[in-house]
């Protein structure tokens, strides 16, 4: 058996979030990656930018580390007048690949922050109330893990209303397998289901 490392074990679980975000939007148009499928406008891309966000603040600002230092935060920045929102879609002069290559920049900000401090290391989370603004790395770590796990979910709703592709991976591997029928007949099956569900 091999040693506990809860610091890594954590680490998997957020990358392998970080990595089913970012296939989601592979093959797709830029229309498709943008398209809002939700009444509230949930959309591909928009996902890997609030994901991105959350990263550089929680392991940035939050621990003294911020990382736009060099050059100024983007308009929908949380210490910006950004309109509500702006952090959930992207603007036609936003390209893909800057979205998600700042999401990659964001990781290894983050995976910096998590390597150089312990879990027990404290920092303060500056748009928080006072009160609750004293967090761990460990509280951050778990807060963000849930964070990205749950808008992967959220993506994986989003490609499959698209085109129909499934699972936390490329390969489709956590999906059990069946063709286009099989799968027509087992949603009719639910459906019938729900009905009868319903019914009685």
């Amino acid at each position: 058996m091999t040693e506990p490392n809860p610091k890594a074990d954590l680490l998997r679980y957020l990358q392998a979030a970080r990595d089913a975000l970012l296939w989601k939007l592979e093959g797709l148009s830029e229309y498709d990656v943008r398209r809002p499928l939700t009444p509230t406008g949930t959309n591909l891309l928009g996902l890997v930018k609030h994901v991105a966000g959350v990263e550089l603040g929680y392991f940035g600002d939050t621990f003294g580390r911020p990382y736009f230092l060099e050059e100024p935060p983007p308009p929908w920045w949380y210490t910006q007048d950004a309109e509500p929102n702006a952090d959930m879609w992207a603007t036609a002069d936003e390209p893909r690949e800057q979205i998600a290559g700042l999401y990659r920049t964001a990781w290894a900000h983050s995976n910096r922050t998590i390597e150089t401090l312990a879990l027990d290391a404290t920092g303060h989370v500056p748009w928080w109330p006072e009160e609750r603004r004293e967090v761990t790395l460990h509280h951050i770590l778990v807060r963000v893990i849930a964070d990205t796990q749950r808008h992967a979910g959220h993506a994986d709703i989003v490609r499959e209303l698209i085109d129909g592709s499934v699972g936390l991976t490329k390969s489709g591997d956590s999906v059990p397998e069946g063709d286009r029928d099989w799968w027509e007949n087992h949603r009719r099956r639910l459906e019938r289901v729900a009905r009868e569900a319903d019914d009685s």
